[in-house]
């Protein structure tokens, strides 16, 4: 699920502090840079604030409104760059792109209406008010997305086991159903040995095969003898 950017008031203290972080689940705080500004997609800068880079995510928290914040996981921040180019934005900054849920109903430009709706924020710029620490803060950017990769999704976790079979569940007994056999017939060893990481259980299971096939031919023969004897 995508969270995106959202708001984010918990600080230490009487409420003037530091972020409360969430040090039970692992979360450090890597950087800490003050004297920043935020600009949220096409929204004016707003007034600077302090930035803390954590294990996790971004927090921004305001200098002059101690009800301000707002944090964004490093697992939604899909870019981010340093920008110096003055066409591109009038300060140099650290720009970055948000991933948002998509809503195909809502086609309305959020980011520069009055109504701030934090989850529809695809753009946010961070200011420094020292533009030589934008290499910095990039580095620890780079730092902290790296111990945020993105989760593999479950269905291609499921599709990695699809050869992966017990005992129990391959048939190789005379009268099985022939795509059970086919499945067995075709690669023992790669069906069993590579997939389980057992090679000697490969062996075993192809000297079944070619010792049921042996008998299969024995009672074909079996049978022929006694309708030539009739």
């Amino acid at each position: 699920m995508v969270v995106g950017l959202r708001e984010f008031t918990l600080r230490t203290g009487d409420g003037s502090g530091k972020p409360v972080l969430d040090e039970s689940n692992g979360e450090e705080l890597m950087h800490v840079q003050t004297s920043v500004a935020v600009a949220l997609g096409n929204r004016p800068v707003e007034s600077p604030g302090t930035l803390y880079i954590t294990s996790r995510k971004l927090i921004w928290l305001s200098d002059v409104d101690m009800a301000k914040g707002y944090a964004v996981d490093f697992l939604s921040i899909s870019l981010h760059a340093v920008s110096r180019d003055p066409e591109a934005y009038s300060s140099p900054c650290i720009y970055t792109q948000i991933e948002v849920e998509e809503d195909e109903d809502d086609e309305s430009d959020t980011e520069s209406t009055e109504v701030l709706d934090l989850s529809k924020i695809r753009e946010m710029r961070l200011v420094p008010s020292d533009p030589s620490q934008l290499e910095t803060l990039f580095d620890v950017f780079c730092e902290c997305a790296e111990l945020n990769p993105e989760p593999v999704e479950e269905e291609e976790e499921e599709s990695g086991h699809n050869w992966v079979f017990s005992a129990d569940q391959m048939d190789v007994r005379g009268g099985a159903d022939e795509d059970a056999e086919w499945q067995i017939s075709q690669s023992p060893t790669s069906v069993i040995g590579h997939s389980n990481g057992d090679e000697g259980l490969a062996q075993p299971m192809l000297e079944l095969q070619i010792n049921d096939q042996r008998f299969e031919d024995a009672e074909e023969m079996v049978h022929e003898s006694e309708t030539k004897d009739h």
